[in-house]
This record gives structure tokens, C-alpha cells and sequence, in this order.
């Protein structure tokens, strides 16, 4: 199984608790996510304040007419530092999401590191280089500039893939 990586860092001019209030509420990815992707959140388990053990279900839209649905775990947490969230059902053979948050001068530095895999072998490999790779990284753009007019920044943002 091949897997994949894509990195992404972005400076946001707020503390570190209004970061985290925003990115640990799971009900803001909605805000985050292009809405092509037609992505809903079905249900969150517990309270609607982020904890290690929770279950999120969603339903997404991947190609025009297929829609999935989907569900992660927030594995890790530390408050104010990170979590990580796990596909445990879903259109992925792996996904391994890390939220790290870091005060920087002017704010606070954000990193999201995905690691995937899709399943099906070779042809898995052949749709993520036709257009799964290229997919996240539009996902990821969007964020970026969602974030960037929801917090603005003078400072310059980053997004590069291994």
C-alpha cells in the first residue's frame, strides 16, 4: 500500500486559545470545506467540544453523483497543541490527519499533515495520480484562502506535499 503525504502551514493573527476554539469545534469543517464536496456532518458524538475518543460522521460528495459517507476519530488531543483525526470508515484505505498549533510572533502557526492511502492497488495509485492528489491539494488551497479572509494576515502561507 502506497502512501501519500500532504503538508500544509499557515500563520493565523489570532492567540492560540481562538485558534483552537475554531479548529477544535467540529462543526466549523463545514465552514472550511469547498462546497462542491456537498460535505455534512451527520453526527458528533458527545459534546460538540472536541475530545480524544469522539466519533464524527459525515456524508461527501467525491465525483459528480457518488456520495460516501464517512467517519473519523479524534484519536489524540492536547489542548491547545494538537489532535488527530483517523478515517475509521470511509473512502480512504488510510488517512491520518494531524492538527498542530504553535504561537509564533503575530500569531499563531497552524500545520495540517495528512497521511493517505487508497485502496484498490494499482488502480488506486492511478486515480490518486489522475485526480485525488490534485483534489486535496484544491481542498487545502480553499482552506487557506478561507482562513486567510476569515483571519487575515499580512504573512504568507504555505502549501507543499510529499
Amino acid at each position: 500500500m502506497k502512501v501519500y503525504q500532504l503538508k500544509q502551514t499557515q500563520v493565523l493573527p489570532i492567540t492560540l486559545q481562538q485558534a483552537w476554539e475554531f479548529f477544535a469545534t467540529p462543526r466549523n469543517l463545514e465552514k472550511i470545506t469547498p462546497s462542491h464536496l456537498k460535505f455534512t456532518i451527520l453526527s458528533v458524538s458527545g459534546s460538540e467540544k472536541m475530545y480524544a475518543g469522539q466519533i464524527i460522521r459525515y456524508k461527501i460528495q467525491l465525483l459528480p453523483f457518488i456520495k460516501v459517507n464517512w467517519t473519523t476519530e479524534i484519536t489524540h488531543l492536547q489542548e491547545l497543541s494538537y489532535f488527530i483525526d483517523e478515517q475509521r470508515f470511509g473512502p480512504y484505505a488510510l488517512w491520518h490527519h494531524q492538527h498542530h498549533f504553535k504561537e509564533v510572533p503575530g500569531g499563531v502557526e497552524m500545520t495540517d499533515e495528512v497521511h493517505y492511502a487508497i485502496p484498490l492497488g494499482f488502480i488506486g495509485r492511478f486515480a490518486n495520480w489522475l485526480f485525488v492528489k490534485r483534489t486535496l491539494h484544491r481542498i487545502f488551497e480553499y482552506r487557506l484562502a478561507i482562513l486567510g479572509k476569515h483571519f487575515p494576515t499580512d504573512k504568507n502561507s504555505i502549501l507543499k506535499s510529499a
